[in-house]
């Protein structure tokens, strides 16, 4: 596996792959769901790139930014093992050099829900993405289902700008007491640990409601219900995969979606609902 840090040292990789590309971005800290994605962009791809990199755009004042989990080693050789052909892992200077100024916001869709909480967080994912696809030109882009409203978010942009490259989604990899894999799980406690499933469970109920009729205020009354004591909820709803707009009756494609705080650590997740 060859390593690039610079946007000239990558384009001098990404211009002789052969073709077609597959892509993985990451902000590395990585576990079994990002190692899917690459296994998924390795079975249908003749090249692989994947990106490590925590983009600065999509964190807020007071956010993780300073302490997001970093291995940057060990992501180095899980990416080797699983088949990646090159790396990308720049720098910020390098992404974002003095005076950059330009952002990618697709407006309604970036506003609600994870929008609404985290203010200017679409527009720096967006943006990021945007940027590595022009230096990357992939075939085939690789997301994990986990953050819908992310994947949601880029679908618009690549509609919206025309970008040459397909979008694959991929299923929320998921511990055996069904925690979705994320890289913030690094931070629970043991305790925090133990209390996070309920999230996966309060969102079956809430699913499991909303499918058999009841009124989605109760749906989500009961889904906050299963919550564990320890964790302060943020939202639960059901969405439209396309727009992200709340639907009173569940409507595919859509999102079961909920998001939660257990101790100082929010977690995100989601049920995909394809047919009723």
């Amino acid at each position: 596996m060859q390593t690039a840090d610079t946007v000239a040292h990558a384009r001098a990789f990404f211009d002789v792959l052969p073709r077609p590309l597959g892509f993985v971005p990451t902000m590395g800290a990585l576990h079994e769901g990002h190692l899917e994605l690459v296994r998924r962009a390795r079975a249908e791809s003749s090249s692989v790139v994947a990106s490590v990199f925590v983009n600065p755009l999509q964190f807020g004042p007071g956010e993780d930014l300073a302490t997001y989990p970093r291995d940057f080693e060990g992501d180095r050789q899980k990416l080797a093992h699983a088949g990646v052909d090159v790396l990308f892992a720049p720098e910020p200077t390098s992404m974002y050099p003095a005076h950059f100024s330009t952002s990618v916001d697709v407006g309604a869709l970036g506003q609600v829900f994870e929008g609404a909480i985290r203010p200017d967080h679409f527009r720096g994912v967006a943006t990021v993405v945007a940027k590595l696809l022009h230096i990357v030109s992939p075939d085939c882009l690789y997301l994990g289902q986990k953050d819908a409203q992310q994947t949601s978010v880029v679908k618009r942009m690549l509609r919206d700008l025309d970008f040459p490259v397909r979008l694959q989604i991929v299923p929320t990899m998921r511990e055996n007491d069904g925690l979705a894999m994320s890289s913030r799980n690094a931070y629970l406690s043991p305790e925090e640990r133990s209390a996070a499933p309920t999230l996966y469970l309060a969102l079956l109920a809430l699913r499991e409601s909303i499918e058999s009729g009841a009124p989605k205020a109760a749906a989500v009354e009961r889904a906050r219900a299963l919550l564990s004591p320890l964790a302060k909820a943020d939202y639960f709803d059901v969405v439209s995969a396309d727009t992200f707009e709340p639907l009173e009756r569940l409507r595919p494609p859509a999102f079961v979606v909920g998001a939660a705080r257990f101790g100082k650590t929010r977690l995100l997740d989601n049920l995909y609902v394809t047919q009723q």
